[in-house]
């Protein structure tokens, strides 16, 4: 049975700095993309970053220079490092496994239950 959980999702202030994190069990070998995916409130899901597994990575535009995706292996976790964080980073995030680099939630076959992430003064 495959599984992800996030963590780390908290209440920040603007230009403030998180790290979520994805444990992921039940998949093997680590041959696939992750992503991770945000909803922000009234807003659709959207991409926000995906590293393949060749470790090549995609950030949407209006993540670029402040978030790092990155993925550990050896323990089978994904992250997230989120720095300068505006209130339109506000939402919840999921991390997303078996897709393609497009970021097409549609294409992601197992997904985590979320983790809420509020900026706001």
């Amino acid at each position: 049975q495959v599984k992800l959980v996030e963590s780390g999702g908290d209440s920040v202030q603007p230009g403030g700095s998180l790290r979520l994190s994805c444990s992921v069990s039940g998949l093997s070998d680590g041959a696939y993309c992750m992503a991770w995916f945000r909803q922000g409130p009234g807003k659709e899901r959207e991409g926000v970053a995906a590293i393949d597994s060749d470790g090549s990575t995609n950030y949407a535009d209006s993540v670029k220079g402040r978030f790092t995706i990155s993925r550990d292996s050896a323990e089978n976790t994904l992250y997230l490092r989120m720095n300068s964080l505006k209130p339109e980073d506000t939402g919840i995030y999921y991390c997303a496994a078996e897709g393609t680099p497009k970021m097409v939630a549609a294409d992601f076959g197992y997904w985590g239950q979320g983790t809420q992430v509020t900026v706001s003064s």
